[in-house]
């Protein structure tokens, strides 16, 4: 056999190796590939559990509805869902921060609180719930600010969304909190312990949500402010809905689904009142043990509105007023705030238009 034979022999032998190895590395380049983009699914699919933290009040009826009548868990489909409720906001975001919790039904106050508190990093807001629904409701010889000197003036948590409220009403009306006959004694006292103590004539009133205030009205009290008038057409954020960051990040179509079926929620009681106040009175009951009263239920549902747009463009204000309140040293930054991606799917999905980010959304 020739030299020339033997070399070319050689050559169709390195050839048929490399191309073998060739073949061998773009499977496994291939194989990397598929790796990674299940991965990368993985990272985006429906969560096997989601934790939804909401409180037993009817400014939260879109979340009772949506729970008691199996809503919510209609569109999970295979995820778990679990539940947890609270009495105040700041207890929730504790929660949220501390990732015993994904998705929270919570006010504005404390929405804001947990994206500032964690430097804008941990939490988003993704929907809007209920608006309005919040008084500040005192004894019936109270017929102007000033007679509020000296009086006990009840909020339900240091910080919540009522507490900014009143501190930032106090302070545009020059009245000083503290302790004396010249100053205003802010307490947070729990919503039913406020109740009780109003009945003893031990507090004066309280700046409270639904349905609080109403049941207070139905003790005696009378509304000094409607937390309505202070706000463009009546509308503020009284409750909205804020996820983890990181768990918004992972599963997307978890946060969609719980968003259409609050949607089917605010659906049901726009539609049928009457059902949704049986509802939510029902879960309000099993949760708390005390169940309300018609007259109570009736009033406080014809102080709230629902609808999932978060009213975005309050949100600077507030943030302001949590200053004004000494709740926040400086003002936040609220860019980055808003996710709209799933409420915009689920609203415009049932014929309403997509929410109005007002600056809040992160840029593209």
């Amino acid at each position: 056999m020739s030299p020339h034979v033997l070399r070319s022999g050689s050559r169709a032998r390195t050839a048929a190796v490399l191309l073998a190895l060739l073949t061998a590395l773009g499977l496994l380049a291939g194989c990397s590939r598929a790796d990674e983009s299940t991965t990368a699914a993985g990272a985006t699919s429906p969560a096997t559990e989601v934790r939804l933290g909401y409180f037993p009040n009817i400014t939260h009826a879109p979340a009772l509805v949506g729970v008691k009548q199996g809503l919510f868990a209609a569109e999970l489909g295979s995820t778990k869902l679990t539940t947890q409720t609270f009495n105040a906001g700041p207890d929730q975001v504790n929660a949220l921060l501390g990732g015993s919790i994904d998705v929270a039904f919570i006010g504005s106050g404390p929405a804001i609180n947990a994206f500032t508190k964690s430097n804008g990093e941990a939490v988003r807001l993704v929907a809007g719930s209920t608006s309005a629904g919040a008084q500040l409701v005192t004894s019936p010889d109270i017929t102007s600010p000033e007679q509020l000197k000296g009086k006990i003036i009840a909020t339900p948590q240091l910080g919540n969304t009522q507490d900014i409220a009143l501190k930032t009403w106090l302070s545009e009306n020059k009245l000083p909190i503290g302790q004396g006959p010249d100053a205003v004694t802010v307490q947070n006292i729990e919503n039913p312990q406020t109740l009780d103590l109003f009945k003893q004539g031990k507090v004066a009133g309280g700046w409270l949500p639904e349905p609080w205030s109403s049941r207070l009205v139905d003790a005696g009290a009378k509304v000094l402010v409607d937390e309505k008038s202070l706000w463009p057409d009546g509308k503020f954020p009284t409750t909205v809905v804020i996820v983890r960051t990181e768990f918004l990040a992972q599963h997307p179509q978890t946060v969609e689904a719980i968003l259409r079926g609050e949607q089917k929620a605010i659906t049901l009681i726009r539609e049928n009142p009457a059902q949704a106040k049986t509802v939510s009175n029902e879960a309000i009951g099993e949760i708390t043990g005390k169940p309300l009263a018609a007259n109570i239920l009736d009033r406080a549902f014809t102080e709230l509105s629902f609808d999932s747009d978060p009213l975005a463009s309050t949100f600077p204000q507030l943030a302001k007023d949590s200053v004004t309140a000494g709740i926040a040293k400086s003002e936040a930054d609220l860019t980055g705030f808003l996710d709209p991606a799933a409420v915009d799917a689920v609203r415009t999905g049932s014929g309403e238009a997509a929410v109005d980010p007002a600056g809040l959304a992160a840029a593209n």
